[in-house]
C-alpha cells in the first residue's frame, strides 16, 4: 500500500506540476477581464452622453460607480475567500460580472446603467483578490511564484492600456454597449474552465468571520476613495460633499484597525504592518500607481487636445507602454533572483522618473520618437517597481493569509489610481490656470477668460463660441497654459518618484529564501558552489525568530514538488 500511496503521490505532484501555468492563465484571463472595464468605457462616455442624457452627476456615477465599488469591498471579499474558499468567491465573481455585463450593455437609462456598473465593481472586488490569493498558494516556490506575479502584473497593465483601444475601436464601429458585450464571450467559457481546473484552498477558519469588520471597512474605504476622486474632479478639500465622506472613512478605518487588534481571530492580520517589506511594498503599490494613473490621465488629454488625436490613434500611442509592462514581468523573475526587491523596485521608480524627466520636452508639436522612447522607459520602470513590490508583500505573509494581503495590495493599488488623479490633476489645474489670467488684457471678455482656466477641453468649448481672432487667441494660449502646466505636473510627479525609490531601501537586499516563507533558488546569496553541489547542509536564519535552522540546498536543476514546500494546497 506504501508503494501505491507513494506512486499516486509522484503522480499527483506531475499533474500539479503541469497545471499550475494552466491556473495562472485562467486567473489572468480573469484579471484582463477586469482591468479592462476599469478603463475601457473612458472614450465611450461621449456616446453615453449622447444616448443616455444623464445629469452631470449621473454621467460622473456612471464612470465611478465601478471603481468605487470595487474598492471598498476589496477587504471583505478578499477575507471571505480565506473562510469560505477561494475559488467559490472567483466564481460566484465570474457570474455576477457576466450578469452585470449584460445589464451594461442593455442599459436603456442612467440609473440601469449606474446599476451595472456597480455589480461589475462587486464582481471585480470577488475576481481580483481571489486571482493573486490562489496564485500565492499555487507558487509556493518563490523562483516560480516570482514569474507568475511578472506575468499577473504585466496582464493587468496590459488590460488597463488597450482599454482604451478596445473601446474606441468598439464605439466607432458599433455602439457604447458593445464595450460591456466583449465580456460576455470570455466568461461564458472562463466560467466552467475554472470551475474544473482551479484549486479550492481557503486560509485559517479559526473563529467567527467579522461581518461588521468586514462593513466598516467596505464603508471606510468607499468613503475615503470618493472623498479622493472628488478632490481630483476639481472640488474644494472644503466642500461638505467631499469632506465629510473623507473623514468618516478615514474615522471609520481607524475604528476598523483597532478593532482588528482587539480580535482574536482578526480578518486583516495587522502584524503583517509590524514588517517593514510588508509596509515599504504597499507604500510602493500606492506611489507606483499615483504616477501611473496621474500620468496617464494627462498624457490622453495631451495626445488628443493638444496634438488633435482620435481616441483610437491615442490608444494607440499608448501601446508602447503596454508592450514595455509585458517586457518587464516577462524578466521580472530573472531580474529579482538577480538584483533583490530592493534595488529591483528602488531603480525602477527611478527609470520612471527619468523617463518622466524625458517627456518635460513635449511641447505645441508631435514628437513620436520621443513619446515612444518616454512611454517604453515609463511601462518599463513601473512595472519593474509593481512586479517587485507585489512579490515582496506575497512573500511576507503565510499562505493561509494571502486573501487579506492580495485585498490589502489591491486596495492601495485603487487608493494609489485615485489620488494619483487627485494630486496631479490638482497639480495640473493649478499650473494651467495662471496661464489664462491675462487674457481679458487681449480683448477676451473676463467670463470667457475665467471659464476656459477650468481645464483645456472648456477652453476649447469657450474659444468655438466666440470665433473669430479672439477665439483664437483663446485656443493658442490656452494650448501655451496646458503645456506649461503639463511640465510643472512631470517635474512633480518625478519628485515623487525619486521618494519612492527612497522609500524602497527599506526593501530586502536579496530575496529571503526560507523555508518558512518557500523555497527558492537566491541566485544573490553568496552560497559556495562546492557547498551546493554536495548539498550541505547551512545554517539559515528562521523566518519566525532569531533562531538558527538548517536547510538542505537544493541542486539549481532540481525544483522540489508542490508538496514538499508546505503549501497547504486543498484538493479538489
Amino acid at each position: 500500500m506504501s508503494g501505491t500511496s507513494t506512486a499516486a503521490s509522484r503522480l499527483r505532484a506531475a499533474a500539479d506540476d503541469a497545471n499550475r501555468w494552466a491556473v495562472l492563465v485562467v486567473l489572468c484571463l480573469s484579471l484582463l477581464l477586469v482591468a479592462l472595464d476599469a478603463t475601457v468605457l473612458h472614450v465611450a462616455v461621449p456616446a453615453v452622453t449622447e444616448d443616455l442624457r444623464p445629469s452631470a452627476v449621473g454621467l460622473l456615477w456612471i464612470v465611478d460607480a465601478y471603481p468605487l465599488v470595487c474598492a471598498s469591498l476589496l477587504i471583505l471579499f478578499g477575507t471571505l475567500g480565506d473562510r469560505i474558499g477561494r475559488r467559490r468567491v472567483l466564481l460566484l465573481g465570474y457570474a455576477l460580472f457576466g450578469i452585470a455585463s449584460a445589464l451594461a450593455a442593455t442599459a436603456d437609462s442612467p440609473g440601469v446603467l449606474i446599476a451595472a456598473r456597480a455589480l461589475l465593481g462587486v464582481g471585480g472586488a470577488m475576481i481580483m483578490p481571489a486571482t493573486l490569493s490562489i496564485l500565492r498558494q499555487v507558487f509556493p516556490d518563490r523562483r516560480e511564484r516570482a514569474m507568475a506575479i511578472g506575468i499577473w502584473t504585466a496582464v493587468a497593465a496590459v488590460g488597463a492600456a488597450t482599454g482604451p483601444v478596445i473601446g474606441g475601436f468598439l464605439v466607432e464601429h458599433y455602439w457604447w454597449g458593445s464595450v460591456f458585450l466583449v465580456n460576455i464571450p470570455l466568461m461564458a467559457v472562463i466560467l466552467p474552465v475554472g470551475r474544473w481546473l482551479l484549486p479550492e484552498s481557503r486560509g485559517e477558519s479559526d473563529g467567527p468571520w467579522d461581518v461588521l469588520g468586514a462593513l466598516t471597512a467596505a464603508a471606510g474605504v468607499l468613503g475615503v476613495v470618493l472623498g479622493i476622486k472628488r478632490i481630483g474632479g476639481r472640488e474644494g478639500l472644503t466642500d461638505p460633499a467631499t469632506l465629510v465622506p473623507l473623514l468618516v472613512g478615514a474615522a471609520l478605518l481607524v475604528l476598523f484597525v483597532r478593532r482588528q487588534k482587539r480580535r482574536t481571530h482578526p480578518l486583516i492580520d495587522i502584524a503583517m504592518f509590524s514588517r517593514p517589506a510588508f509596509t515599504t511594498a504597499v507604500g510602493c503599490i500606492v506611489l507606483a500607481m499615483l504616477a501611473l494613473v496621474g500620468l496617464e490621465l494627462i498624457a490622453v488629454q495631451y495626445l488628443q487636445l493638444v496634438l488633435d488625436l482620435s481616441p483610437l490613434e491615442t490608444g494607440l500611442r499608448l501601446l508602447p507602454l503596454t508592450f514595455a509592462a509585458m517586457a518587464a514581468g516577462a524578466t521580472g523573475s530573472y531580474t529579482l533572483s538577480r538584483v533583490g526587491p530592493r534595488r529591483m523596485v528602488g531603480w525602477g521608480f527611478v527609470l520612471t522618473a527619468a523617463s518622466v524627466l524625458l517627456l518635460t520636452l513635449m511641447g505645441q508639436h508631435d514628437r513620436p520618437v520621443l513619446l515612444t522612447a518616454g512611454f517604453v522607459l515609463l511601462g518599463f520602470g513601473l512595472q519593474s517597481t509593481l512586479f517587485g513590490a507585489y512579490e515582496s508583500m506575497l512573500s511576507e505573509v503565510p499562505a493561509e493569509r494571502a486573501g487579506g494581503a492580495a485585498a490589502i495590495g489591491e486596495t492601495s493599488y485603487q487608493l494609489g489610481a485615485g489620488m494619483g488623479i487627485a494630486l496631479l490633476g490638482s497639480v495640473m489645474n493649478a499650473a494651467y490656470a495662471p496661464g489664462l489670467s491675462r487674457v481679458h488684457e487681449e480683448g477676451v471678455p473676463a467670463a470667457a477668460g475665467s471659464a476656459a482656466s477650468h481645464s483645456l477641453g472648456e477652453a476649447y468649448q469657450v474659444a468655438g463660441r466666440l470665433g473669430g481672432p479672439l477665439g483664437d487667441l483663446l485656443r493658442h494660449t490656452a494650448r501655451h497654459a496646458f503645456v506649461d502646466g503639463l511640465h510643472i505636473t512631470l517635474l512633480v510627479s518625478a519628485g515623487l518618484l525619486l521618494l519612492g525609490a527612497l522609500a524602497a531601501l527599506r526593501l530586502p537586499r536579496v530575496m529571503d529564501c526560507t523555508e518558512a516563507k518557500g523555497a527558492c533558488e537566491d541566485r544573490t546569496a553568496a552560497v559556495p558552489e562546492q557547498a551546493t553541489a554536495r548539498h550541505e547542509a547551512l545554517p539559515v536564519q528562521a523566518a519566525d525568530g532569531p533562531g538558527p535552522g538548517t536547510r538542505r540546498v537544493a541542486l539549481p536543476s532540481r525544483r522540489e514538488p508542490a508538496e514538499a514546500t508546505g503549501s497547504g494546497r486543498a484538493a479538489h
